[in-house]
């Protein structure tokens, strides 16, 4: 076989895997940027005693069958409630089975005084420590390793957020002004998510979704353009106006998790600070694949299909994000 023969097959091989993986990944446009949390549900009845629920959104098996519970020591656990004597919800809470099908665990603890208490456990983080009340003594350190890698999760998992950013690689390639474009995305993000989890600009999800998608067909039909469009003489400028939605989608993802009363700049800068590191790991690994199969894999072949395809998805999401707004 020629080396050009065998260029041209390898290039389609690897077109045919990632249209693949694009057709994949738009059957489930509707849990484009949801992470696999799971939420454990406590209530105080009686001093000392509790119960529990499991929940997760259109989960149909149940929770306890991938995730196993570790009481406080005193505390005996019994169908769904928890007897934990005079002492309370006192001492260390642990979640067994995180990092396999869940991500991460919502506990929501509502105590008789009336007060609740929010804290995300992750598979780094899964254990944590319970006082007997709303008191939170949680470290800053603690917070901010468990908001950081729920910042990379998310990203990482944000099918829509992901390709947005490879649309603008695409886009822009890998040229100077790139380093312009990510950080305009990243400033816009950075303030609407900021300014959403402080409670100062709020928009109802199904409208910011939509628009996400829509962001994404626009850089696609921009980047198979052959002429000189104000995207591809302003790419940042795009990248901020549209970065500054993608913020509040990443703000949407936020609220489910919740923010700690306690150390709640640290669980908010930190959970930024883990969205933008899985960006920039995105970033790396196609700059990567890019070098690695330059010889072999003249990019160019192939860019112009991937747009139609991640176009394509995108139109879809659109549609059905759109309708969702009406229906």
């Amino acid at each position: 076989m020629s080396a050009s023969l065998l260029r041209s097959h390898l290039a389609a091989r690897l077109l045919g895997c990632l249209l693949l993986l694009c057709a994949c990944l738009g059957l489930s446009p509707a849990q484009a940027h949801e992470m696999t949390i799971a939420e454990l549900t406590v209530r105080e009845s009686a001093t000392g005693s509790y119960f529990y629920a499991w929940g997760v959104p259109a989960k149909v098996t149940p929770v306890a069958e991938d995730l196993s519970l570790r009481w406080p020591e005193g505390c005996e656990a019994s169908d769904q409630s928890v007897s934990c004597g005079p002492q309370g919800l006192y001492g260390q809470l642990e979640v067994e089975g995180l990092g396999k099908v869940y991500s991460a665990v919502l506990l929501r603890v509502h105590w008789r005084s009336g007060e609740n208490q929010v804290i995300t456990l992750t598979s780094n983080q899964p254990r944590t420590r319970l006082f007997g009340g709303a008191k939170d003594e949680r470290g800053a350190g603690e917070i901010a390793s468990a908001y950081s890698m729920l910042g990379v999760q998310h990203i990482l998992s944000g099918y829509d957020h992901l390709l947005f950013v490879i649309s603008l690689l695409m886009l822009v390639g890998f040229r100077r002004r790139l380093v312009m474009t990510i950080t305009a995305f990243t400033v816009a993000h950075s303030l609407t998510l900021g300014a959403s989890a402080l409670g100062w600009l709020t928009l109802r999800s199904a409208p910011v979704e939509a628009t996400i998608a829509l962001s994404i067909l626009l850089v696609c039909g921009e980047a198979l353009r052959q002429r000189e469009t104000l995207s591809r003489r302003w790419p940042s400028l795009i990248a901020f106006l549209f970065g500054l939605l993608h913020g509040l989608g990443f703000a949407g993802a936020l609220r489910e998790i919740g923010l700690p009363e306690q150390h709640f700049a640290v669980a908010l800068l930190t959970f930024n600070l883990g969205v933008e590191a899985g960006q920039l790991l995105v970033v790396l690994a196609v700059w990567l694949l890019t070098v690695l199969s330059a010889r072999l894999l003249p990019v160019e072949r192939f860019r112009q299909p991937l747009l139609y395809a991640t176009g394509a998805m995108a139109a879809f999401w659109s549609i059905e994000r759109l309708s969702a707004i009406f229906y």
